[in-house]
């Protein structure tokens, strides 16, 4: 009689293993090869501290205008980022289209704490560059909001914009997968809700109600942790709303509105989707 809950239990035990060894090839389902090149945006490298050549993408703000510097979600890639900002080009922000280890032509494995050393090589590179972190807007969309908040506690930046962030990973992972004990088993974590309080910059927080990826209850766990951050919920828009006109439109409202800033002449030849590709991608874990 024992037989059976013995082999349900190797199974469970089975299971738990293979998810614990095997966990970050599902947190980054990285794409791969080199992808190309929107119009406007030039390829650019920048070294992280451990060693690794990261290839991204870059435009230089004008007019004096802030640079935002931008992380995409983990199914995603640089090139996705110029899709979400190209309601912002046009009003003169510069964009850093930051990438991963791991993602497309890049070398190394994806992970929480090779994330964080990914950005701030990116923050780095736009110092160097003459860009202060003063000038730079950081923007996190789905997991890149944990860089983006990491990044946000460690400079003093102009702005953090969050686009359907976890309040954590880890709870968002014990939420998905309740019989596990993922506490115990997860190793990259993303503690959003842990560091938000102490980020001194504005923020911004944009989720949408219909978001089945990420439930919207941790846009608002954020939002009451740092109390002076907006929150805007967009009724029916899911977890590809970092590419829906409403948020990038709200996003260039709380940048226009952000003290010293001031509107900008347009680039009659930026905007919309560069060379006529469809980059647009679709849903995606965070």
């Amino acid at each position: 009689m024992l037989i059976v809950p013995a082999i349900l239990l190797g199974l469970y035990l089975l299971l738990a293993g293979i998810l614990f060894v095997a966990q970050r090839s599902f947190i980054y389902p990285a794409p791969r090869g080199p992808g190309g090149a929107p119009a406007g945006f030039e390829r650019i490298a920048y070294t992280t501290a451990d060693g690794l050549t990261i290839r991204a993408g870059y435009r230089p703000a004008r007019n004096g205008r802030p640079t935002i510097l931008y992380f995409h979600g983990n199914g995603a890639d640089w090139q996705s980022s110029v899709v979400a900002t190209d309601r912002l080009v046009p009003e003169g922000y510069g964009v850093l289209a930051a990438e991963y280890r791991g993602y497309r032509d890049n070398p190394g494995r994806p992970s929480e704490h090779g994330l964080y050393a990914d950005g701030r090589a990116a923050l780095a590179y736009l110092r160097a560059r003459g860009v202060a972190p003063g000038e730079v807007v950081i923007v996190g969309n789905s997991i890149g909001s944990g860089v983006a908040v990491q990044m946000a506690a460690e400079h003093r930046v102009r702005a953090l914009v969050l686009i359907s962030p976890f309040a954590s990973l880890s709870r968002l992972v014990g939420e998905k997968i309740r019989w596990l004990p993922t506490g115990i088993l997860l190793r990259d974590r993303f503690e959003n809700i842990d560091k938000i309080g102490a980020i001194e910059a504005p923020v911004l927080i944009l989720h949408g109600d219909a978001d089945s990826l990420i439930p919207p209850a941790h846009a608002k766990a954020l939002a009451q942790a740092l109390p002076a951050a907006e929150l805007e919920i967009f009724p029916g828009a899911g977890h590809d709303l970092a590419w829906h006109d409403a948020a990038e439109a709200r996003m260039l409202t709380f940048l226009n509105a952000l003290p010293g800033e001031r509107s900008a002449d347009p680039e009659p030849q930026a905007g919309g989707n560069a060379g006529g590709v469809d980059m647009r991608p679709g849903e995606h874990q965070p």
